[in-house]
């Protein structure tokens, strides 16, 4: 007797995963790798896809490097393109426990305005768990228009 097909779940079709140090300079670089990766999945610098995964990979990558870090530890990027869906993923996750939240600053600060712009940015994003001390802070952009 022959078992049930059961499709496989769908997977993202592409994925970047990438640990950095939980610094200016780290997340600098994962802004920078983040944006060469999006230009490898045919989604070039000055595209509206680029430009705004770009902006949140480095909104939520500052955030682990100034509010995330802990001493010795790093924070880690994770990109999935789910081409079928129309959707790319980011994930950033670090080592601190407290969790992220939103505000709204006096207009003569500078900062913290960061997760104001992911709100606006994404489609969806949010915090969850992970294994270990820390959280996950994730987004989700659109490829294309929905319909």
């Amino acid at each position: 007797m022959q078992a049930p097909y059961i499709p496989a779940p769908a997977q993202p079709t592409r994925t970047f995963a990438q640990r950095f140090s939980a610094t200016r300079r780290g997340a600098r670089l994962a802004r920078l790798l983040a944006a060469h990766q999006l230009t490898e999945w045919g989604h070039p610098y000055g595209t509206e896809v680029h430009d705004t995964v770009v902006l949140v990979v480095a909104e939520l990558a500052a955030n682990a490097a100034l509010h995330g870090r802990v001493p010795g530890r790093d924070f880690a990027l994770y990109l999935a393109w789910g081409e079928a869906r129309g959707v790319i993923r980011i994930e950033v996750t670090d080592t601190h426990p407290a969790l992220p939240t939103r505000r709204t600053p006096p207009p003569e600060e500078d900062q913290g305005r960061g997760l104001l712009l992911v709100d606006e940015l994404a489609t969806h994003w949010g915090v969850r768990d992970r294994v270990g001390p820390g959280k996950t802070v994730w987004a989700e952009c659109a490829t294309f228009p929905p319909a």
